[in-house]
């Protein structure tokens, strides 16, 4: 039988309390009596009781972590951080698919408060009125990555999207490009849709460029979505000399549409993506891409989670550094 709390107080010759204050790491004992309980510890293979433990501090230390697609390489780049820093410090996570339009977003919710997480990482999606409401019924913190919020209690974790998206299309026109497509989300996406699209039209005003609308395209961020506007694009702009699609797995469509139709790249169509997600690098040619530093995010966003689970304070918000990633798909106009 698995020895108990009560064994290692026993053996140790301590309080059950000592024991219990070493494991949570609190005061109230000298060096030597950790030692000689820690020590005990390991001689006996002694395991804490997770739910026992939860019971004492009312923690499951369990978080929810929210994605409108988990399989999407964007969204295993934040999972990976959130997941390696939850596990540091000894927390699981349960993960939830919330689908492209938040279809199953209350529904996950009320799975996660079931499961008495402690604490929600919501990625990729506008928190809307009725998620909030919702979250604040389960009285536990929430931390937003690549998405915002005016709610103060509500901090995030994202990079400036209108800025990184402005960058991307100057870099564009600083090779020599004039003619430059993109690929887009929705308009009607306040958090990577619309900031990159105003983001690229600022670009192309502040360098005297005239906006054209049969240049702009739309699609969903997938590779699917890249695919469909890139067929677009080579029937209705083939006076385009460069695109910039708003998410890598659109740009890597437009790759791989380009490679079909006998369009070379970047010789005769420039390419540059958003995100610098791993596949960015494996594709032929490489991509180059705006880098959003996705691990760090998720670790960060998780990061400040547990600050909040542990002691009850507020966190601030962070806007994330980005840069782009020269690679193999921009050349630079004679």
């Amino acid at each position: 039988m698995n020895p108990t709390i009560k064994d290692v107080a026993k053996k140790a010759n301590v309080s059950i309390a000592t024991v219990s204050r070493v494991l949570n790491n609190l005061t109230g004992y000298s060096d030597k009596t950790k030692q000689k309980v820690l020590r005990t510890i390991e001689e006996m293979g002694y395991q804490p009781n997770a739910i026992a433990r939860g019971l004492i501090n009312k923690r499951t230390q369990t978080i929810g972590v929210l994605f409108p697609n988990v399989s999407s390489s964007f969204s295993s780049a934040i999972l990976h951080g959130v997941e390696e820093f939850a596990h540091i410090h000894n927390y699981s996570v349960v993960v939830c698919n919330t689908d492209e339009d938040g279809k199953r977003t209350l529904k996950c919710l009320q799975v996660l408060r079931e499961k008495q997480v402690d604490g929600i990482v919501f990625s990729s999606e506008v928190l809307k009125e009725e998620y909030y409401q919702a979250m604040e019924a389960m009285r536990i913190p929430v931390v937003l990555v690549s998405s915002e919020t005016e709610i103060p209690s509500v901090p995030y974790v994202k990079v400036d999207d209108r800025r990184a998206a402005y960058e991307a299309v100057e870099y564009l026109i600083h090779k020599g490009h004039k003619h430059i497509a993109m690929i887009s989300g929705s308009e009607a996406d306040p958090i990577a849709g619309l900031p990159r699209i105003e983001g690229y039209m600022k670009a192309l005003a502040d360098h005297d460029i005239p906006f054209r609308q049969e240049y702009m395209f739309y699609g969903d961020f997938g590779f699917d979505s890249g695919c469909a506007a890139a067929e677009q694009l080579f029937v209705k702009a083939p006076g385009c000399t460069a695109v910039f699609a708003a998410s890598d797995e659109m740009a890597i469509g437009v790759l791989s549409m380009a490679a079909r139709h006998g369009v070379r790249v970047p010789d005769d169509l420039s390419v540059i993506g958003y995100d610098n997600v791993k596949l960015a690098e494996m594709v032929v040619p490489p991509l180059t891409t705006v880098n959003q530093p996705l691990i760090e995010m998720g670790s960060e966003a998780c990061q400040k989670l547990i600050y909040m689970i542990e002691t009850g304070e507020a966190a601030k918000h962070t806007t994330v550094p980005h840069h782009i990633v020269e690679r193999q798909t921009v050349r630079a106009l004679d």
